[in-house]
């Protein structure tokens, strides 16, 4: 990819409007995490310091094109302040006069907050008339929401089109590591994929086939593919529907040079609770009460082995149901198992998807990865190969 970013262009006197993506979690009237905003200040700070005037576009939750009170980004804006260390001005309309004015207040390095973009209907449709009225705000378009990418709206899409543009710190950032992981990967490269089902993650098994060395399939969509192997799976969660879909792909991974690696032992239980007694078994050995809730610690050992012997790992999915213990087990060793070869500078590790981020705080690595992205759909989108409208409008 060939896109400009924020070296490229002289802020120095200029009107910079950012898309950012400050889509914040609240209760009671407060901010409980904070990340997405930590996140987007490198790149507001690079233009204010740099003598430019800084202009934030945003969503903030699902109004559908009305006024919404309680949706409103002003009450982002206190959390703003914070972590910028400075004031944040606010406008009440993200275009037309309220916009205007507050744009024509500002003094070199201030940053204005404009109103939420879903306010307007025309947002999620791309209206060309809300895009035109964006762009007349400003004098360069920074798109540093990649989490916003695969939606082509007025804001992501449709003004980068009408200005001269660049992508932001943290879009940069998103776009280096997943061509490391995807377009321009060392090899041997690795892929983990885990989560419930099959049928959701489609699109992504058949492009990572395509594009990896090894897949190891994990979770509840393992299971599937047992079935597809005719291996009994007492009562654990499968989606038997699809098992002439899970042997196509295992017949196309064969076809393309692709080894999928499957669990060879695995943790059952009769009850799926924290604490619940289970054992550790051979996968064809699960009992006909039981579910299949982990990968085995041979499991484990295969993955950790096959891991040192690759140079890029994306994961997108736990091993299992790993949001209580003891079933936490395979997902947090391999997690382990990753960081540490990334740390000795042995693996290119990038990870994204929400219960991927979840799974590795949970494990206390994702600060030990190469990479860990929090765009969500976005992220999944990127490895389906899909084209992602905010990103490709950024590209020379």
């Amino acid at each position: 990819m060939a896109f400009k970013t924020l070296e490229d262009i002289d802020f120095a006197g200029r009107t910079a409007l950012v898309r950012v993506d400050i889509n914040v979690p609240m209760a009671d009237g407060r901010v409980t995490d904070a990340t997405r905003i930590e996140r987007i200040l490198p790149t507001i700070r690079h233009i204010t310091q740099a003598g430019g005037k800084a202009v934030l576009l945003a969503h903030f939750d699902r109004p559908k094109g009305q006024r919404v009170p309680e949706m409103s980004l002003s009450l982002v804006r206190p959390a703003l302040e914070a972590a910028l260390g400075k004031p944040v001005a606010f406008a009440e309309d993200c275009i037309g006069i309220p916009a205007k004015k507050a744009v024509a207040a500002m003094e070199p390095g201030d940053v204005l907050l404009l109103e939420n973009t879903r306010f307007h209907a025309g947002e999620e449709k791309n209206d060309k008339m809300l895009a035109a009225g964006m762009a007349a705000l400003g004098d360069v378009f920074v798109n540093d929401a990649f989490s916003a990418a695969h939606r082509a709206h007025a804001s992501t899409a449709g003004v980068a089109e009408l200005m001269l543009n660049c992508a932001g710190r943290l879009m940069e950032a998103e776009l280096t590591a997943l061509e490391k992981a995807l377009d321009k990967p060392e090899r041997p490269v690795a892929a983990v994929v885990g989560g419930a089902k099959v049928s959701t993650k489609l699109d992504l098994l058949s492009n990572l086939i395509r594009r990896v060395d090894h897949l190891i399939i994990g979770g509840g969509m393992a299971n599937t593919f047992l079935v597809a192997q005719d291996v009994e799976i007492g009562k654990s969660l499968a989606e038997r529907d699809m098992t002439d879909t899970a042997r196509d792909i295992l017949d196309r991974a064969t076809a393309q040079g692709c080894t999928i690696h499957l669990p060879c032992d695995i943790v059952v239980a009769r009850e799926f609770a924290a604490g619940a007694a289970s054992e550790t078994v051979p996968v064809n050995e699960c009992p006909a009460d039981a579910m299949i809730l982990d990968a085995g610690p041979d499991t484990v050992a295969a993955i950790t082995k096959l891991l040192g012997d690759c140079r890029t790992l994306v994961w997108n999915g736990p091993l299992g149901a790993f949001e209580i213990a003891p079933f936490d087990m395979a997902t947090n060793a391999a997690a382990r198992a990753a960081a540490e070869l990334t740390a000795a500078g042995h693996l290119v590790s990038v990870a994204g998807g929400g219960d991927t981020v979840a799974a590795l705080n949970k494990a206390g690595v994702a600060d030990r990865f190469s990479y860990v992205s929090t765009a969500g759909g976005a992220f999944l989108e990127w490895l389906e190969g899909k084209t992602l409208p905010g990103v490709a409008a950024l590209e020379d």
